[in-house]
């Protein structure tokens, strides 16, 4: 099967050079491209800022998320909490912040943000990083973007465990009807498809998914009416004069899966017509970053695999969730070998991936910008200053990991 696989892949690559296949590229995306080939595209978790909602229900000094994550606490000899970043704890919609964003990050080869967006309780939940910070930034057009619908239930003591202690009932069940699934299309669209710089593949928007299970339960947990629901969608982006949509599947972290499950699995991608599947942590977590990345390459070839679309590789930079969780230690986060230089060598394994594949978008994801209390973040800290973002540079720009 895989010399099959190989072999298509090679016709459709010769194909694409012979020019019979044609990739629609707006002017943003031409852009990006001359500083790279591929598109490096980091997750934005959009919880520093003073949303109404949050301000309500979480975070009521009005300072977001940095509220909790000021409040990390070391819990090994040489754990580094709380995290300290290097420019200060700066408001992610602040559109002058987030301009410094994107010249840094398209400096270093990071040419595509892909922003967290949440709707509960019947609306939108911290857009205003999309819509005041990256939007109104005057330097937005060198960055393109997509979303990446984070349809997950939120338990009370989540996000703000300092607030809500021992509660893990439900603060947010991200279930949404009809009604506000339309509402949500409608938004999309409208909102951030229409604009020049949103990422698309072959003319068609992308928009991810992170939680399938979810949006299955929002159609009564039917793999058809699901799929009428994504048809839905389509129908309305072709409506907006887009040639379609790619829907992508975000697998969340992945592991490696039993023979039923993989089965399972790519029988759903593919009976809900899904265009791409995605990561958004690279999969197989531990202690020892060389090994948390290790087993994400054996996912990654199990899932590559098992699909018949494209599956785009994701890198992490690390993982360490304690300022949320006061009862995790040294065995919950990754904490050998994770240097800038470990992280380095596995973009340029991604890389390989992506260059392996030829036919299909050479897209990458990192997990993540700014996900500072999870400690995994492209933003200089005073404890790396720029490195992760030069070893994104080294690997993208530079080409120094091109010899292998």
């Amino acid at each position: 099967m895989g010399n099959v696989r190989f072999k298509v892949r090679m016709f459709i690559a010769a194909v694409m050079i012979l020019g019979s296949v044609s990739v629609v590229q707006s002017q943003p995306e031409r852009q990006a491209a001359r500083n790279s080939k591929y598109y490096v595209a980091a997750y934005i978790w959009p919880s520093c800022h003073d949303d109404p909602l949050a301000h309500e229900k979480l975070w009521p000094e009005g300072i977001g998320e940095w509220e909790v994550i000021k409040k990390g606490n070391p819990r090994f000899e040489g754990h580094y909490q709380p995290r300290q970043p290097l420019w200060g704890y700066e408001l992610d919609n602040d559109p002058k912040v987030v301009e410094k964003w994107i010249d840094v990050a398209t400096d270093h080869g990071v040419n595509v943000f892909v922003y967290d967006w949440y709707w509960y309780e019947e609306g939108p939940f911290l857009e205003s990083a999309l819509n005041d910070g990256f939007l109104k930034a005057p330097n937005n057009g060198k960055m393109q973007f997509y979303i990446m619908w984070a349809n997950h239930d939120v338990k009370y003591n989540y996000w703000n465990v300092h607030r809500y202690k021992d509660n893990t009932n439900i603060l947010w069940n991200a279930k949404v009807d009809w009604k506000n699934y339309k509402i949500i299309v409608d938004r999309v669209i409208n909102q951030y498809f229409k604009r020049p710089n949103y990422f698309k593949i072959n003319g068609e928007p992308v928009f991810s998914i992170f939680s399938v299970d979810k949006l299955l339960e929002c159609f009564g947990g039917s793999v058809e009416e699901t799929r009428k629901a994504l048809d839905y969608f389509r129908a309305e982006v072709k409506k907006a004069g887009f040639p379609g949509l790619h829907i992508q599947w975000n697998q969340g972290g992945g592991s490696l899966m039993s023979q039923e499950a993989a089965g399972r699995f790519s029988g759903r991608v593919d009976a809900m017509g899904f265009n791409s599947v995605a990561m958004y942590n690279m999969g197989g977590t531990g202690e020892d970053y060389v090994a948390y990345g290790t087993s994400s390459v054996k996912i990654r070839t199990q899932m590559d695999s098992i699909l018949n679309i494209p599956l785009f590789p994701c890198v992490s930079i690390g993982w360490d969730d304690t300022p949320r969780f006061p009862a995790k230690g040294i065995h919950d986060v990754v904490h050998y070998h994770n240097t800038p230089e470990s992280f380095a060598a596995l973009l340029s394994k991604a890389k390989q991936y992506a260059d392996s594949h030829p036919e299909q978008p050479p897209l990458i994801t990192v997990n993540a910008w700014n996900e500072w209390v999870e400690g995994s973040y492209l933003l200089p800290d005073m404890l790396n200053g720029f490195d992760y973002l030069e070893a994104v540079k080294s690997v993208f720009i530079d080409g120094k990991y091109d010899r292998y």
